[in-house]
């Protein structure tokens, strides 16, 4: 492995937590050039929903490559867009009834997220954003400004731009919110002005695996009606089936003025974002936002392969909903069983997590499933959660093994 600590750059980071040279993959799992096999309940960071090299995706792929169609097209019209988004439409938009403009912004969730806040500031003519605590949007700059981890801004090195955080649904740590400071914020009663927009996730990934109520959410949506600011929900990361219905959003009810997505919504693990804009939002000048990796065609195949093979009935979300009590129970259990120990579950769907009030055990978790084959990473403020994101296909053999290993690996540091 000289190769990479030769030249690579120091930022790297998952490679250090898994120290193997990976080779292949297939479903739930991947292997390192040694052939040795890791249960894969990392996926990408929440890019591989479908699956390694899932054949569903990969017979598609093949075909388009084999018969020399177009790879790279920027904005331009191609069957391939055109079919991606009459099978986003029809599977995905109007069985919702939600009535949003799509615009391709670039390869990766920051883009989706740049472009909503650069729009929103359009539309509204004004500059400040309110985001949430321990929010995470991506790692440009914007993206950051409306993050909520000192750590994670603190490589940009000075103040980036106009946010203001508030605290995420505190309901689900039984404090008291009654959105009294929310009201004042969105107001410009706090010595900024009326924010831009909101940007909220409605689980918090990299935060700590934190689930917002529905009643929260709803909430929070009915007074950024109210006071005409436009809620952005950043389902980049817990979009596409990750939390059980399509959108993370859906349970709640709420509907929001941008959504932006990426990861899987490529399929295959191939990069593709979508800001998903309220149609009376849509100002944007021809032009106006651009980018050369807006139009990668071989993801718009995979994601409307994808669209297709899971989307077009609901088995994919029941099947989801139905383990997630499974998942719980398992990491309950975890918790009540391991002397010493203080650890709580949390989750929804199939994104869940396991905190630890030592944060220096989660990371401990995390090694020592990966010497047992396991693949899981840690998030939270002090990386002080576990966080479990298996592909929404896996079996239920894999599933039931990945748990089990999860089990040991605790059992081994605790």
């Amino acid at each position: 492995m000289t190769i990479f600590q030769e030249l690579e750059s120091e930022v790297r980071c998952y490679c250090r937590t898994w120290p193997v040279v990976f080779d292949r993959a297939s479903g739930s799992r991947l292997y390192d050039e040694d052939d040795r096999p890791y249960l894969d309940f990392f996926t990408g960071a929440g890019t591989l929903n479908y699956g390694h090299n899932n054949p569903l995706l990969k017979r598609p792929l093949i075909e388009y490559f084999t018969d020399d169609r177009v790879i790279h097209s920027l904005d331009m019209f191609t069957v391939a867009k055109r079919d991606f988004l009459s099978a986003f439409d029809e599977l995905i938009l109007r069985p919702r009834d939600l009535r949003y403009r799509v615009q391709f912004p670039g390869p990766g969730g920051a883009n989706a997220v740049e472009a909503a806040l650069k729009l929103a500031r359009k539309a509204t003519g004004r500059s400040d954003f309110i985001c949430f605590e321990n929010g995470f949007h991506g790692m440009t700059l914007g993206c950051l400004a409306v993050s909520g981890s000192d750590a994670r801004r603190a490589a940009c090195g000075e103040h980036i731009a106009l946010a203001h955080r508030l605290p995420f649904d505190r309901r689900a740590d039984d404090l008291c919110d009654d959105f009294s400071l929310l009201d004042r914020a969105l107001a410009g009663e706090l010595g900024h002005e009326r924010p831009a927009a909101v940007i909220v996730e409605a689980v918090q990934g990299d935060g700590g695996v934190n689930v917002a109520g529905s009643d929260w959410l709803r909430g929070l949506a009915i007074r950024c009606r109210s006071h005409d600011v436009p809620l952005i929900l950043d389902d980049v990361q817990m979009g596409c089936g990750r939390t059980g219905a399509f959108f993370s959003f859906e349970e709640s009810g709420i509907l929001p003025d941008i959504v932006c997505l990426s990861k899987s919504i490529g399929g295959y693990g191939l990069p593709l974002a979508l800001t998903l804009i309220r149609e009376d939002l849509d100002v944007w000048e021809p032009g106006e936002h651009t980018g050369t990796f807006r139009g990668v065609d071989p993801a718009l195949v995979a994601g409307t392969a994808a669209l297709r093979a899971y989307w077009s009935d609901d088995a994919l979300q029941r099947r989801s909903l139905r383990r997630a009590p499974l998942i719980m129970a398992a990491l309950q259990t975890v918790c009540h069983d391991t002397p010493g120990e203080s650890i709580s579950a949390r989750g929804r769907g199939m994104v869940h997590g396991l905190a630890f009030e030592r944060a220096e055990q989660a990371a401990h978790v995390s090694a020592a499933a990966f010497e047992l084959g396991l693949l899981v990473e840690t998030c939270g403020p002090g990386n002080d959660v576990v966080k479990l994101l298996p592909p929404l296909t896996i079996g239920d053999d894999d599933l039931h093994e990945g748990l089990d290993l999860l089990v040991q690996a605790v059992l081994r540091t605790c």
